[in-house]
């Protein structure tokens, strides 16, 4: 049976939750989710949380999916064992180093691949199934047949989104919130900047980056149909009225297998939602896809107070359970009480007298065992055997009855008794040898000069189509013993996979040996092609069992997380050859959204421009995919900064060049490698002296 998940923000959102039909919840617990502005839950809370849901057969997976810094990695994994010891179900993670210490330190407990680790293709969910993971949050982004493909194929179960809010830009990719205010999304404390007004180059559109949310109520079906494990309703920052309303109607279209009515429809609607609701992404059409929040999408308060009456008066019988009740003579009634799980349950009562009248009869036995209102049970299976000519209270038998239900209860509320392992060490530091090594990265093939080359990076980073059509202006600097580096974009889908492969396949015949990714999903095939392969910042490397995770996967060399503090980069243990980012415009989103597309009508190979309402402009430019990467409105600059980058114990500079001309990034170059006094306009430390939230 497919699993139905629904968000938990608070206590009360898990009874509105399971009342209204959920199989399982997630919820938060501490600083260590992403969702920092929810409710989330005390660890007496979370117990009572637990001991709730595991009495009604709900499962609970326990949100630990943000990045965690070297200091809070023993902490979250305390809250992960507090979590597994309390009766969690499974833990949904995100940090790759996390994943190693939490593993290392619980091996029975179940592990999830967030949404924000951005698997969005089946090598990506291989990827997670090596590292002990036993289930995928897919990408929001999925097409309906990009999601049957991953599922029927992949190892581990898959678990996809079925209603709630669209981020503009791929989960665990998006570091607009941290540029802007140090509000970082991967920390549980994205300040949703997708949902401002903004000017786009050739839009009249003020929201160009606020999605309608998703609804799939009425493709449910399909979903089963494709093997997905788990559907899962987004909404923990949302109050617990609108938990019940979605999950409510979400499980009677599920458990009825149809579509919803008129009326549930539009009690969605009211419940939340912008301008109505998308399956663009799952019926793989991006088009119309925008909306906001309206005065007309706000909800008449009356259907949230029905909503809680329901969910807070009565109680979902769920539970099937089997009695069976013994009264003989001479010995004390006794009944047992089992449910489908194998929990047991025994009590006896008292010694029925001598009947003055008409004696009990199993009749009336069943009869009275089968009233369990107001508990989690549903009587399935009743049996009594009675002798005859015996009397009993029905205070006495009603009493034997709870007492009955409540020994059941506390059977069904123990939780697992797990392996515990120890806290693994941190990971050894590995100095580098000699001065960092310096990287150009260029986007596009006119940056590639021969001006350029003649400065001699140790590294030349260049879009894998870039590198391909335009090998010759790579030569110069492979003349000049700088190694080249394919690479890839950070979202590939299997359908695009075959291409890329192909394209490496080409560029291995050139000579590249090595390509950057930024995906767990590339790792497979940029292998297959027979390329090394270095790690680039999508993988929000953040700590150093991170870097150990990596290193031990063969990576080369890893990109320290640009939402780190210099003086972390420099405490982290370093196990791989560790590079920063020293210069550049950041990307801080890449989207399925085509931004230039949608507001000239055609894909552009120019940069376009956005703008907030403040006066900062970000530049916009299309990859392949017919996807937009968004550029920070200020280029980092940390040249003058030497002293604090060196002791950082970095392997290597990399200057990140976007939207500059050809003669920026020869100034730019020559200024970093001490040649000129030049330094550009529109600067930033980015992160690196102010750190995240």
């Amino acid at each position: 049976m497919i699993e139905l998940l629904s968000p938990a923000g608070s206590p009360e959102a898990v009874i509105a939750a399971v009342q209204n039909g959920a199989d399982a919840v997630y919820l938060g617990m501490g600083n260590f989710n992403a969702r920092r502005g929810a409710r989330n839950f005390s660890d007496e809370e979370f117990e009572k949380a637990v001991r709730y849901c595991r009495i009604r057969g709900c499962k609970v997976y326990v949100t630990l999916n943000t990045l965690v810094n070297d200091r809070e990695v023993e902490s979250a994994v305390k809250a992960a064992g507090l979590a597994s010891d309390l009766g969690a179900d499974g833990i949904i993670i995100q940090d790759l180093g996390l994943i190693k210490a939490v593993r290392k330190a619980l091996p029975d407990i179940p592990l999830h691949a967030s949404t924000q680790m951005s698997i969005h293709n089946l090598a990506g969910v291989e990827a997670a199934a090596q590292m002990g993971l036993t289930r995928a949050v897919l990408a929001r982004e999925l097409s309906l047949e990009e999601i049957r493909f991953i599922t029927s194929h992949a190892s581990i179960e898959t678990e996809v989104f079925v209603h709630g809010a669209l981020c503009f830009c791929h989960s665990g990719q998006c570091y607009m919130s941290a540029m802007i205010g140090r509000r970082s999304g991967n920390r549980g404390m994205c300040a949703q900047p997708c949902r401002m007004q903004y000017t786009l180059t050739g839009s009249n559109e003020e929201h160009p980056l606020s999605l309608k949310d998703s609804c799939l109520v009425d493709r449910l079906d399909e979903l089963e149909e494709a093997g997905v494990a788990s559907l899962k309703i987004e909404g923990r920052m949302k109050r617990p009225e609108y938990t019940a309303i979605v999950t409510g109607i979400y499980a009677k279209a599920l458990r009825e297998h149809r579509k919803p009515t008129k009326e549930e429809m539009q009690l969605l609607e009211q419940a939340f939602s912008r301008q109505g609701f998308t399956q663009g992404y799952f019926n793989g059409d991006k088009e119309n896809m925008l909306g906001t929040r309206t005065d007309q999408d706000k909800a008449d308060e009356a259907i949230f107070t029905t909503a809680r009456k329901a969910y807070a008066d009565g109680e979902l019988r769920r539970v099937p359970v089997h009695f069976y009740t013994v009264a003989e003579k001479g010995v004390p009634i006794r009944a047992i009480a089992f449910d489908d799980e194998g929990h047991k349950a025994v009590t006896y009562g008292a010694v029925p007298e001598r009947a003055k009248r008409q004696g009990l009869t199993s009749g009336y036995l069943t009869e009275q065992m089968f009233k369990t209102g107001g508990t989690p049970y549903s009587v399935v299976e009743n049996r009594a055997k009675a002798d005859p000519g015996l009397f009993l209270s029905a205070a006495e038998i009603n009493r034997l009855r709870r007492d009955l239900v409540s020994q059941l209860s506390e059977e069904r509320a123990k939780p697992p008794v797990r392996a515990r392992g120890p806290m693994p060490l941190p990971p050894r530091n590995v100095t580098p040898l000699g001065d960092p090594k310096i990287i150009f990265q260029v986007r596009s093939e006119d940056q590639l000069t021969e001006e350029l080359a003649a400065l001699k990076p140790d590294y030349l980073y260049v879009p894998a189509q870039v590198m391909a059509e335009h090998y010759e202006r790579v030569l110069p600097f492979v003349n000049n013993d700088t190694v080249p580096v394919a690479v890839l974009p950070r979202i590939v889908t299997d359908d695009e996979v075959r291409p890329l492969y192909d394209l490496l396949h080409r560029l291995s015949e050139l000579g590249v040996q090595e390509a950057l990714i930024g995906n767990l999903g590339q790792i497979a095939f940029a292998r297959a092609a027979g390329f090394r392969i270095r790690g680039d910042f999508g993988l929000n490397t953040f700590n150093g069992f991170s870097m150990a995770v990596l290193q031990e996967a063969g990576f080369l060399s890893a990109t320290a997380s640009f939402e780190l503090r210099l003086s972390q980069i420099r405490d982290m243990p370093k196990p791989i050859d560790t590079e920063a980012i020293i210069y550049g415009r950041l990307p801080v989103m890449v989207s399925e959204q085509n931004l230039l597309k949608s507001s000239t009508g055609r894909s552009s190979a120019l940069p376009g421009e956005l703008a907030d309402r403040m006066g900062s402009v970000f530049p916009v430019v299309s990859e392949p995919g017919d996807r937009t990467v968004i550029y920070n409105a200020h280029k980092l600059y940390v040249a003058d900064k030497k002293e604090d980058l060196y002791a950082a114990g970095l392997w290597g500079f990399r200057l990140l060049f976007s939207t500059e001309s050809a003669r920026e990034c020869l100034e730019v170059a020559k200024g970093h490698l001490g040649y000129s006094d030049y330094r550009p306009n529109v600067l930033t430390r980015g992160l690196y002296y102010r750190g995240v939230e």
